[in-house]
């Protein structure tokens, strides 16, 4: 492995775990807003999540970045009755955020592990320029 290559695996190791660092945070925010029901405009939250996309060009070649943060409109906002809610309509209906709590801390565990196979990946390329540094000797 050239010098050059042992960089790039890093950079590329990096590089997720950046990616998966801003996953965590988009979640994070999810979970935090699951009951929020009006955003000051008198709309409930919407889930986000994160779009990544390849680098196929530059120093990261080979990498991932986050490419935008988009609001989900395919999960459907969710209607309960509660009459005494201060954003229920005249039916007592209020509608809550499209966040379902069991499916973002599943999301969470998956990037919790995806950071942790970056950073074992990081850590692994370091021992490897370490055994060659000792062969050299």
């Amino acid at each position: 492995m050239s010098l050059d290559g042992m960089f790039q695996g890093l950079s590329i190791s990096a590089s997720a775990l950046s990616a998966e660092r801003a996953r965590m945070g988009v979640i994070a925010q999810n979970l935090s807003q699951a009951s929020t029901t009006n955003r000051g405009d008198g709309t409930p939250y919407r889930r986000k999540e994160v779009v990544f996309e390849s680098v196929l060009e530059g120093t990261l070649q080979g990498g991932v970045q986050l490419a935008e943060v988009v609001e989900d409109s395919a999960t459907p906002l969710v209607r309960q009755h509660r009459p005494g809610h201060p954003d229920a309509d005249a039916n007592g209906m209020v509608t809550l955020p499209n966040v379902n709590t069991a499916f973002e801390m599943v999301d969470l565990l998956q990037s919790s592990r995806a950071y942790e196979a970056n950073l074992e990946a990081m850590q692994v390329q370091v021992r490897m320029a370490e055994k060659a540094l000792e062969l050299g000797r």
